[in-house]
């Protein structure tokens, strides 16, 4: 197997545009506010996932509420990505 590299150029073309992807992820709150992110990169690079939790008092804890819009316990909703 061969491995190449694509021009920048290239890579650039195929990767998509940070504004057309509705969804990197879901984010859950828990009963007692505690957010869990589980996301994933975009392509077209290597495909990595994660979980990241914050619980209220957590200094990204009102800037990750911020960016899903606001969230309740008890919902789950789309993560949009960070362009």
């Amino acid at each position: 197997m061969t491995l190449t590299t694509l021009p920048l150029a290239a890579q650039a073309a195929e990767k998509p545009r940070c504004e057309s992807v509705e969804s990197i992820g879901v984010a859950t709150m828990t009963a007692d506010g505690v957010i869990t992110l589980r996301i994933r990169s975009l392509p077209p690079g290597p495909i990595a996932e994660g979980v990241f939790s914050y619980r209220p008092g957590d200094p990204q804890y009102d800037e990750i509420k911020r960016h899903l819009g606001g969230v309740v316990p008890g919902q789950t909703k789309s993560v949009p990505p960070w362009c």
